[in-house]
């Protein structure tokens, strides 16, 4: 009898992928310059430089072009395992958040890993924040209405960037917003993961980020715990939280596991599993629908979470 077909109908192509991993020579490569896009139709988009922890750091804002008064805010994180990527490869999802809900996205330009282990890349992000809490008027946000949210690393930013505000005390975030998040470093040693089906990020590109990122304490016992957000002891008191991953991805039990723990802490968690998705399925497959729902859901995720059901106006 033939198994069914583990990939969503609109993913099949994904069977002819190969299953490349991550390591030093590719990161080079692949840290190529990143075009934003084009089609800003409705939506003014600038970069912005704010004070970071290791000189200038600049922050690209997303608003819409009429926009009278400060906006609620999405403070979004980029993924790449910590190790590529930029603000510019998500700016089609977040001009379509800026249009959908009439919010301000601001993406920072995050330090890389290895040759910026953490926590710079957390460093970066807590500052993002800060800017756009303090710089409030200038970036034309509502320092009491900021989400925060990214993809894969970025999630794993966005859950960091949580416990630390939490712990810090000051201004909060009001929603976290989790898309596939990279959570836990002890994934990768666990052996009875069935990596067929895995596309995009695999386990060996996992090792290989989460060492970039931890140095030699990584997998071990001396984890700081605030550089894995899946370490963190205490969850209670964190902002309302959001988790979407695909039933293929290497990330979607060590998800599951943050979700519960969030829950058991009394941080309301709502969940997505899109049955027959790998990492990342929606940048590769952008115009799919299984894709175009992803993103329809996290925005109203973001309605609910950061504008109470309503679209800014």
């Amino acid at each position: 009898m033939t198994p069914p077909e583990p990939f969503h109908p609109e993913l099949r192509r994904a069977r002819w992928m190969p299953r490349a991993s991550i390591g030093p020579r590719t990161t080079r490569l692949l840290r190529l310059p990143i075009p934003g896009s084009r089609r800003t139709r409705g939506v003014r988009v600038e970069t912005v430089t704010a004070a970071g922890p290791a000189g200038d750091l600049k922050l690209r804002v997303f608003r819409p072009e009429n926009a009278a008064g400060p906006r609620p805010a999405l403070l979004w994180m980029h993924g790449g395992g910590l190790l590529i990527g930029a603000p510019e490869q998500d700016d089609e999802h977040n001009l379509e958040l800026v249009r959908r809900l009439g919010i301000a996205v601001v993406a920072p330009r995050y330090r890389l890993a290895p040759e910026h282990p953490g926590p710079a890349a957390i460093d970066d992000v807590t500052a993002a924040f800060r800017a756009m809490v303090d710089g409030a008027a200038r970036l034309g946000v509502d320092p009491e209405r900021i989400a925060i949210g990214g993809a894969s690393a970025g999630g794993l930013l966005t859950a960091a960037l949580a416990q630390r505000l939490r712990d810090e005390g000051g201004a909060q975030p009001v929603f976290q917003l989790l898309v596939y998040p990279m959570l836990d470093d002890r994934t990768v040693l666990r052996t009875d993961i069935d990596e067929r089906h895995v596309r995009l990020w695999t386990a060996k590109s996992n090792r290989y980020a989460w060492r970039a990122h931890l140095g030699e304490a990584a997998f071990g016992e001396r984890v700081d715990p605030y550089l894995v957000p899946a370490r963190c002891a205490d969850l209670s008191g964190l902002p309302p939280a959001w988790i979407g991953v695909g039933s293929l991805d290497l990330f979607r039990d060590e998800d599951a596991a943050y979700r519960d723990a969030l829950r058991a802490a009394g941080v309301p968690c709502d969940w997505l599993e899109v049955p027959g998705a790998f990492h990342g399925f929606d940048a590769l497959f952008r115009r799919a629908g299984v894709s175009r729902e992803f993103l329809g859901a996290q925005a109203e995720a973001l309605r609910g979470g950061l504008l109470g059901g309503e679209t800014e106006r």
